[in-house]
């Protein structure tokens, strides 16, 4: 028989092997804080200078970094906000929410109230360089950190486990952390830490596209179509990062995520036949004009859709093409750490942002209209009608907050034969899961959620006399729109990402109505005062998100 050899003829030539990186960085040009010089030693080992890591720096380091995320913006973000005020081609919407971003940091920056309601996944990558000792435990000693950072702070506890299949319970601490470590690099052991909530997570994207795709026309058109379905529900302006290649689809997703938070800036804007992956500046620049083009804008209309654009094109298989699509939002919050034989170092957040501030606040976002919403709801419904969509409005009085749970709640009593509770019909229906109330404030940090996940539940509760009026983020399915039509409702859109400034400005009283044990997924009602939304979807059936081929 003529069949192959059990082992390869080793006398055969090859050419030497030559490595080149997948993702060939730069250098880090990120400025450091130093944290602290304890835990952190140099000892001999077989007459070898070794870095020796401590669990506790470790443990320090997570917790400063989890903590400094939630209440600090990197200095280019709040400077991108800065240029949209002063940008004489944004629309008043852009700069009313840019405003209101930059409210939100200066209040954030307090250290009490976190910049988003949403706090996040605990996310951290580490790369550990080969002379880098600990006691081998790293992976819990950074979740330890992290778990800490949300239990000392006024963070949310938004992870939940399942118990089986269909119950789930929240852990009551955000564990667990998604944590990574990698073996790279000699004296250094190097970290990224990232806060990512539900709703930029939720606008991740993996398209399997084929190579027919790789000419230009055809992949910016591809790319149109897909840049509108991430919609506003994660809080533009966006950080937006496109990968186009991958040697395996997880791969091509883990790097939409490291270049939203542009870990991978520092890679070449060239490729090579050695397929190194590489940023291409001209195709960011394009999409990047494209999604001002859009007229989507910083949530309501306009041309701040993204504040920029990162494109990492990617080897790949050549039967494949993976393409990914993802965002970091307004709360733009990652940072980078470092342990070294110098000590434990974390990035450089900005710490005063009021700098960026406008002098003299302006004038910003229309006329606005002042709603009372402690009349009746038929009162309230008749002044809302008053209006045509993309009206700025300023609500005072009494909400019920309610979302995913709590709908699920309500929609059991109906199938029960039970009628919706009062309360429901009476005022209108915010969606959000407010972050811990810090002692003497009303009320933590507490924006609206992604409406989205509620429109199954709209036609059934208003049909009941409930949800008419609805108060969120984001643009919603076409049976929301219908229903608002046929049973005379309304949806609302707020500024997602603005929480803390709603807590500290608009929000004065807050206290649980049912169903406790939800934890921040209970029945809440809220006084509110000046808080402002926009107009979204009437009872015409009219919605803005339509025009801008959202809905």
């Amino acid at each position: 028989m003529n069949a192959p050899t059990a082992f390869p003829d080793q006398s055969k030539p090859v050419p030497p092997y030559k490595h080149t990186p997948l993702f060939p960085l730069g250098k880090d040009e990120t400025p450091y804080k130093k944290i602290s010089s304890e835990g952190v030693r140099v000892e001999k080992v077989l007459g070898k200078d070794m870095l020796v890591v401590s669990r506790e720096a470790l443990r320090a380091l997570s917790e400063a970094a989890f903590g400094d995320i939630n209440h600090y913006l990197r200095p280019g973000h709040l400077k991108q906000l800065r240029a949209i005020l002063e940008d004489g081609e944004a629309s008043p919407n852009d700069k009313f929410v840019a405003l209101d971003f930059l409210k939100n940091a200066n209040i954030a920056a307090g250290g009490v109230l976190p910049m988003c309601q949403d706090t996040g996944t605990a996310i951290i990558m580490g790369k550990k360089g080969c002379n880098v000792i600990t006691d081998g435990d790293d992976e819990a000693a950074l979740s330890e950190g992290a778990r800490d950072a949300y239990l000392r702070r006024n963070l949310r506890y938004s992870q939940v486990a399942p118990l089986s299949m269909y119950e789930e319970k929240n852990t009551a601490n955000n564990m667990p952390a998604q944590c990574e470590i990698y073996a790279e690099g000699d004296d250094a052991y190097k970290f990224m830490f990232m806060a990512k909530g539900g709703g930029s997570a939720n606008k991740s994207f993996l398209f399997q596209a084929t190579p027919s795709v790789l000419t230009k026309d055809r992949l910016l058109a591809f790319l149109k179509e897909k840049i509108l379905t991430l919609g506003t529900a994660a809080c533009p302006p966006y950080h937006l990062a496109i990968v186009i290649g991958g040697t395996s689809a997880e791969l091509c997703m883990k790097t939409v995520k490291l270049a939203s938070a542009r870990y991978l800036d520092a890679l070449p804007t060239h490729g090579s036949p050695d397929g190194n992956a590489f940023r291409d500046v001209e195709m960011e620049k394009e999409i990047h004009e494209m999604t001002q083009s859009l007229g989507v804008g910083a949530q309501f209309g306009g041309k701040y859709f993204c504040h920029d654009v990162r494109v990492i094109r990617m080897p790949r298989h050549g039967a494949s093409l993976p393409i990914g699509l993802g965002v970091s939002c307004s709360a733009d919050r990652q940072v980078l750490g470092k342990i070294t034989r110098d000590g434990v170092y974390l990035e450089e957040l900005e710490h005063n942002p009021a700098q960026y501030l406008p002098e003299v606040e302006q004038s910003l976002g229309g006329e606005v209209v002042k709603i009372d919403l402690n009349q009746p709801m038929k009162d309230i419904l008749a002044t809302f009608s008053k209006y045509p969509i993309k009206t700025r409005v300023s609500m005072t009085g009494t909400m019920i907050v309610a979302r995913d749970s709590a709908h699920a709640k309500l929609r059991e009593r109906l199938e029960k034969g039970e009628p919706l509770p009062d309360y429901f019909k009476n005022h209108p229906v915010y969606y959000a899961g407010p972050a811990k109330t810090p002692e003497g404030y009303a009320s933590g940090a507490f924006g609206p959620t992604t409406a989205g996940r509620m429109d199954s539940f709209v036609d059934q509760l208003q049909a009941a006399g409930g949800s008419m009026v609805m108060v969120a983020k984001g643009n919603r399915a076409p049976a929301v729109r219908e229903a608002c039509k046929k049973y005379g409702g309304f949806y609302l859109g707020s500024i997602g990402g603005a929480a803390a400034n709603l807590a500290e400005h608009c929000i004065k009283k807050v206290e649980v109505l049912e169903y406790p044990e939800l934890g921040m997924e209970a029945i809440w009602r809220i006084e509110v005062v000046d808080f402002p939304a926009f107009i979204i979807i009437d009872d015409k059936g009219n919605d803005f998100f339509k025009e801008l081929n959202l809905g």
